[in-house]
């Protein structure tokens, strides 16, 4: 979304006489551009919550949040330094892994003190937990905007994004250990 929002403006500013509908038909087609196709739990994800109201989605983050995994005993031990979202209000660690070319994401929380943030690591890491990085990578940026538009919960968007970009660093950092 943002991308299209610079476009925007740099095509008012470059060609201020353009009538506005021939500048919003210009942009689509930037906007339009061949991009990676979504994962399709991601699609039907983003689908689910587009059809649901704010209680609707309330709810079904409820329950997305009693489905994250329990952080397995094998990364219990680790310095969490390097796997903490700083970002985030309340306390998150996200531990990636790389097995057999498929990523693996675990989280550490308490989802009670943070169910949205629960939630928000259960829809994604059922979405791309076994799948190649590529999956991750091809999450749109605008994902957590697509799934919190009309919650409410704004003031959480800036940690849920940047848990977002750190399964996408972290899988970038995957893609390129495979090559």
């Amino acid at each position: 979304m943002c991308r299209v929002r610079r476009s925007t403006a740099a095509v008012r500013s470059a060609f201020p006489r353009l009538t506005r509908a021939f500048r919003l038909h210009f942009i689509r087609e930037m906007s339009d551009a061949p991009q990676q196709p979504l994962p399709p739990q991601i699609e039907r994800v983003l689908r689910h919550f587009r059809a649901m109201g704010r209680e609707e989605k309330m709810q079904a983050l409820v329950q997305y949040a009693r489905k994250l995994e329990p952080l397995p005993e094998r990364f219990r031990e680790l310095d969490r330094t390097p796997f903490t979202v700083p970002e985030c209000q309340t306390r998150v660690d996200v531990f990636p892994e790389l097995r057999d070319g498929k990523m693996h994401f675990y989280a550490d929380l308490d989802p009670r003190q943070s169910p949205t943030i629960a939630a928000f690591l259960s829809i994604l890491f059922t979405a791309v937990n076994g799948q190649p990085p590529e999956t991750t990578l091809a999450i749109p940026n605008d994902f957590v905007r697509q799934v919190m538009d009309g919650i409410g919960l704004a003031a959480r968007e800036t940690g849920l994004a940047a848990l977002l970009q750190r399964l996408k660093r972290n899988a970038s950092d995957a893609a390129a250990a495979l090559r």
